[in-house]
């Protein structure tokens, strides 16, 4: 239980391999992926936490193998927000930016195919806003997958 049964340094480094590939992966797949879960979201979030959990560990099952395996996690988490706050190239991969996906009362079709948003998405912001679509200014896909509206100023 307390005995290691692979070199400690492996752990670290399948750690830091698993973690880089998963954020690379999270990335290419979207931000409506990260920003809204759907049942099946949560589905595939799952699968690929158990998926990865043997590549992560290498048949590793002691105590202290674990907590080695949390630490590196842990301490990527941190160096990639101390990154992300501190490289702005470094930001805008991990977090990414805000698309214009309408403005001025009509979508883009073309950038809501390219970011994978439905027209009941769209339709569903609007009302989150109780904004019509001829009130509408712009519409943002923020960075975290949600949808941002700004309304036409009625001054």
């Amino acid at each position: 239980m307390f005995e290691l049964q692979a070199p400690w340094w492996e752990l670290p480094l399948r750690a830091a391999i698993i973690y880089l590939a998963l954020l690379v992966m999270v990335r290419i797949s979207g931000k409506r992926t990260v920003g809204q879960f759907t049942p099946f979201d949560l589905l595939v979030v799952m699968l690929l936490s158990e998926g990865v959990s043997n590549s992560l560990s290498g048949g590793e099952d002691s105590v202290p193998g674990g907590l080695i395996i949390a630490l590196t996690l842990l301490a990527l988490s941190s160096a990639v927000g101390w990154l992300s706050a501190r490289s702005k190239a470094v930001e805008k991969f991990v977090d990414g930016e805000p698309v214009l996906i309408g403005r001025d009362g009509r979508w883009f079709p073309e950038v809501l195919k390219r970011n994978r948003l439905s027209q009941s998405d769209v339709e569903e912001s609007l009302r989150e806003a109780d904004c019509s679509l001829v009130q509408m200014r712009c519409a943002f896909l923020e960075a975290d997958g949600k949808i941002s509206i700004l309304k036409v100023d009625k001054r």
